[in-house]
């Protein structure tokens, strides 16, 4: 218990509270001597006459006119004077009267002598200045807790010479200092002054305190802390390191002291605070980290009150449920007793008129209704005119204090207010405190960003309520800090940044309705599968909440049920007994215990803004820095997985930007935007998909640089992710009708390279492989259809698949297409591919030429269809290998393509292998009409080689009035010849020779073999580049090549 220290309550003259001054009187006050020695130029004169002044006082103690006189006297000829001598000798003497009144006298005469005293603090002497710094602390070291009256504008005058020029002036200031903060720690507390009201108005009169005034502040005393803190709030702002300083140092002196709870105004001054840290001076920066450290730490600890008062309120609310369910199984067992006596409404077992049964007294004392003309009970709720407590608030700035601490004692009987407990009856605005942090989490300085952040950090953990709801503010900042050049930053910025995903992914989700009774048991509170009773005046919804109806029923005719609630005379219906009974029942089967209903409660309120907070994250996908955007999609893919249906709509404008980030530079970002949209994807409908395949195939196709650069990666993440077959069915639908016809044979040969060489397409693979299923059968004809736009495609489409009777078929068509250099060019890369592990199988079939005859043919047209280059020679050792072992006499004879429906017939699946299937087999295999997709082929073909003439006779009149086109798409060009091979020189000059050249053509050809094939030149090397070009112009074989390549003329 701490004693406050009261001063005796002198009574004041009715002359000392007059305004009114007598100059005789004034003049009169003094001896002549006295007034010359106060106004002398020398320190020992002024002091000798203040020394008599002080004796003047004491002989004079008892006269309170005549004390009144000589202060009045003091103040308006010396302390207001305009000569600096006479403000020096005023301020000394002021002082040595208030050493001879004494502590007991002085009060009453301090409204006269400080006022003066405080004016000459900011004296443009500096001497003076001084004095009035000695004068202050002579009169403060008597009046002790009276001086805390005026203790505002003594620290304002403090501050001030806080930052004083002169040395001396500091150092009186600094003692003055000294003085004032040991009267605050000994007495604002404890002191109340006798003279005035009081600054801190009482509990009746608290209204007029701020909001965030604690409990344990004490009242009625002379030191009143809400009346400081405006005034700390705008000094706080101040530039001048000394101040700073000073300011500092009493805000650790104030926090110090217990009652005082200076860290429940800390919102008012945080701001100005944290803004210390980037000062020039080391002392206020160390000072200013202790002190919002040790802030902190009181903040921790009054969460952790605050816990402890939450969790003793969950245990009396607990008991309370525990008290009703008592109440409510009593209820039960009564009314199942009380049924087994009544037989009819009204009457006894022997028919007499009942008297008030004792069933009635039992049960109305355990909550239960009952009608008085005998009527089966009906149960309503335990204890239904109590109210549940309410439970802890969760934002700390509405924590009610009787919550954490006892009720305060009256203070106007000067009790104490018992001993004081760390953390009780404090007031915690996180909220507020939050939104200042935010301010400084962006800061250039790394000192005022490193402290927020860990703010943030340790605010996450101790009020989660009030973070979560600022989550959609706090990513701008947090986010950005993920990539900084300071390593503790970036460090904490990290953990901020998982923390903040962990209180997320912690927070239940709430729905945006409650469930409607119409739902399953399953979705009623608790999702315990038990038939919940309904409250007092709720009305079921559906039948199947009411037991079916039987002889033996308490609801059939013969048991009618009171629809009469007790105490109301409407009729309004209640929960049947057997279903109350019922819900009873199965929860003791089930160990646990049925809520009475009044403590039900299904209203939950989402405090995360899902919205808000994506589109911060969106936003954030432009930040120049690749940790940030990555960061933010990894939130976007934690919010969507969970809540799917409430962020990332179809419709809501952010699919076109998650589609664009697919152009991003970096490659960890382009695979989690590709996670990203693949889960979007899973959660959607089929539109969705489709849509999502068309806008990506319109990005290739717009952004051909990022379908080289990011094509195979995009979709081998997007076949990781999601189903590869659906993928390559939608690609295949939509390039079946996509009417640019280069951008869809481009796009098809890079979708046919991922599909041999991605191992995450294996399973698909090994589905086109079997061909003998009917879900292979229509995987192959959905494929085959697109990939008609590239001819080279097509063929190895058809390898992947064994298909090579339909292979080799379509190798006769090949001679009637326009052979160009992207042609070849693919020709080449198919050979480079047939030697990978992809095509093993085909490798080792090789070796059984009586079952796949029609292998050897499509690889020898392979061969006869490339130039003499490393491609052709790879290919001819690999054939050279096996002819060796006698099997060329194998390969089929007759080269004049055989009807799909004819070869089917006796082969199935037209693969040139022998089928051992029963004939219900076959009839499935023949679903594959390789006739009528060879028609396909040729028709696509014709429109490519339709799209390729128009597009050399635009490219011809263009250029005629001009000089000859020189360039890439040119081959006749001297420099373009240069830089092919000597096959492909001479494949490409028989496009503008006669036929006189075709003899040449086909030596050049034979004599260029060894060149060729010794240089190890390769088409992709050769003319890269020109396969995208649409200037590139057709290759055409003469007569004299195609009847080298093995074609009958």
């Amino acid at each position: 218990m701490t004693t406050r220290l009261t001063a005796a309550k002198p009574t004041p003259p009715p002359s000392l509270l007059s305004s009114t001054r007598n100059p005789m009187a004034d003049t009169a006050a003094l001896s002549p001597l006295i007034a010359k020695g106060l106004t002398d130029q020398k320190y020992e004169r002024r002091k000798q006459a203040a020394l008599e002044i002080e004796k003047l006082v004491r002989d004079n103690a008892k006269s309170f006119e005549r004390i009144k006189q000589i202060i009045d006297t003091l103040v308006n000829e010396y302390a207001y004077s305009t000569n600096p001598h006479s403000r020096n000798g005023g301020l000394i003497a002021l002082a040595a009267t208030t050493i001879a009144l004494g502590q007991q006298n002085v009060n009453v005469y301090l409204d006269v002598i400080v006022p003066p005293v405080l004016a000459c603090f900011s004296d443009q002497d500096s001497k003076v200045r001084y004095y009035a710094c000695e004068s202050m602390y002579n009169i403060a070291k008597v009046a002790k807790g009276e001086i805390l009256r005026y203790f505002n504008d003594v620290f304002d005058a403090m501050g001030k010479l806080a930052s004083d020029a002169e040395v001396i002036v500091k150092t009186g200031a600094d003692l003055l200092d000294r003085l004032i903060g040991d009267i605050v720690v000994e007495c604002s507390t404890t002191y109340v002054s006798p003279l005035s009201e009081p600054l801190n108005p009482v509990e009746e009169h608290s209204g007029y305190l701020p909001p965030d005034t604690p409990a344990s502040l004490p009242r009625n005393t002379a030191f009143s802390l809400p009346r400081f803190i405006p005034l700390l709030s705008e000094r706080i702002y101040t530039q001048s390191g000394f101040t700073r300083q000073f300011l500092v140092k009493w805000i650790d002196l104030l926090n110090s002291i217990p009652d005082l709870e200076l860290v429940s105004f800390l919102p008012r001054f945080l701001d100005g605070l944290i803004k210390f840290l980037n000062d020039p001076l080391e002392e206020v920066r160390t000072a200013t980290s202790k002190a919002l450290a040790e802030f902190l730490r009181e903040i921790k600890e009054a969460a952790d009150v605050r816990m402890k008062a939450r969790l003793e309120q969950q245990r009396i609310a607990s008991a309370e449920r525990k008290q009703k369910l008592t109440s409510f199984t009593s209820a039960m067992e009564t009314v199942e007793a009380g049924e087994r006596e009544v037989i009819f409404p009204g009457t006894t077992a022997t028919g007499e008129e009942p008297v008030m049964p004792t069933l009635v007294v039992e049960a109305s004392r355990s909550g239960v209704s009952i009608d008085l003309n005998g009527k089966i009970p009906e149960v309503v709720a335990a204890a239904s005119t109590s109210t549940e407590p309410a439970s802890v608030a969760t934002m700390a700035s509405v924590v009610p204090t009787s919550a954490v601490a006892e009720a305060p004692h009256n203070e106007n009987d000067g009790s104490g207010k018992g001993n004081w407990v760390p953390g009780h009856g404090v007031i915690i605005e996180y909220a507020k405190i939050v939104e200042i942090l935010m301010a400084h989490l962006s800061s250039t300085d790394e000192e005022i960003q490193q402290t927020a952040l860990r703010w943030i950090n340790e605010f996450i953990v101790i009020a989660k309520e009030v973070v979560i709801q600022f989550t959609p503010k706090l990513i701008t900042p947090v986010l950005p800090s993920l990539a900084h050049s300071n390593g503790i930053i970036k460090t904490i910025a990290i953990d901020t940044n998982n923390s903040l995903q962990k209180l997320i992914q912690e927070t239940p989700f709430a729905a945006a309705t409650p469930p409607s009774s119409s739902n399953s048991t399953a979705s009623q509170p608790g999702a315990t599968g038990i038939p919940l009773p309904l409250s007092h005046g709720q009305r079921s919804s559906t039948p199947s909440q009411h037991p079916t109806s039987n002889p033996t029923s308490p609801t059939s005719p013969q048991f009618p049920i009171s629809t009469t609630s007790s105490g109301s005379g409407s009729g309004q219906p209640v929960a049947s007994t057997l279903a109350m009974r019922a819900s009873l029942a199965e929860a003791k089967h089930l160990g646990q215990s049925p809520a009475p209903p009044e403590i039900l409660d299904m209203s939950i309120v989402d405090p995360f803004d899902y919205q808000a907070t994506v589109i911060a994250l969106m936003l954030q996908l432009l930040n120049e820095h690749e940790e940030t955007r990555v960061a933010s999609l990894e939130w976007l893919l934690m919010l969507h997985k969970k809540a799917p249906h409430k962020i990332l709509a179809t419709d809501d404008g952010t699919f076109p930007a998650l589609l664009k980030t697919l152009s991003d530079i970096s490659e960890e970002v382009v695979k989690r935007d590709l996670q990203l949209l693949a889960q979007i994807s899973s959660y959607s409908d089929d539109d969705y998909f489709t849509r999502f395949m068309i806008n990506l195939l319109t990005l290739f196709s717009t952004d051909r640089r990022l379908l080289d650069s990011r094509g195979s990666l995009i979709i081998r993440q997007l076949c990781l992710s999601l189903n590869s077959e659906r993928i390559y069915r939608t690609f295949a639908e939509i390039l079946e009708k996509d009417e640019d016809l280069d951008f869809a044979s481009t796009m098809v040969q890079n979708l046919n390279i991922i599909l041999i060489t991605s191992p995450e397409l294996s399973d698909l693979r090994k589905r086109l492989k079997n061909l003998d299923t009917k879900d292979g059968q229509m995987l192959f004809t959905a494929l085959y259809r697109s990939w008609c736009h590239n001819a080279v495609a097509t063929f190895a489409l058809c390898l992947l698949a064994q298909a090579y009777e339909h292979a080799s078929n379509l190798l006769q068509t090949f001679a009637e297409l326009d052979i160009t250099v992207n042609f070849l060019i693919q020709i080449d890369k198919l050979v480079q591919l047939l030697e990978s592990p992809v095509f093993t199988y085909l490798r080792l079939q090789l070796l059984e030429p009586e079952k796949y005859p029609f292998l050897f043919k499509c690889l020898y047209g392979i061969l006869m269809l490339l130039p003499q280059s490393s491609a052709f020679a790879t290919l001819r050792n690999r054939l050279n290998s096996v002819s060796s072992l006698g099997f060329l006499h194998i390969m089929p004879k007759s080269t004049t393509p055989v009807p799909a429906q004819e070869t089917a017939s006796k082969r199935p699946l037209g693969v040139g292998k022998t089928s051992l299937a029963a004939p219900k087999q076959q009839e499935e295999v023949v679903a594959i009409k390789f006739h009528d997709l060879l028609a396909h082929f040729r028709a696509v073909q014709a429109k490519h080689e339709k799209a390729r003439r128009q597009t050399l006779q635009s490219l011809t009149r263009s250029n005629r009035p001009r000089h000859p086109r020189r360039g890439p798409g040119n081959l006749s060009s001297s420099t373009s010849m240069s830089k092919l091979p000597p096959g492909v020189a001479n494949l490409d000059r028989s496009n503008s020779s006669n036929s006189s050249n075709s003899a040449s053509l086909s030596s050049s050809m034979v004599g260029g073999n060894s060149s060729g094939v010794a240089g190890g030149t390769t088409l992709a090397g050769v003319a890269a580049g020109r396969s995208a070009s649409p200037a590139a112009g057709p290759v055409r074989v003469s007569s004299q090549r195609r009847n080298v390549g093995g074609r009958k003329g």
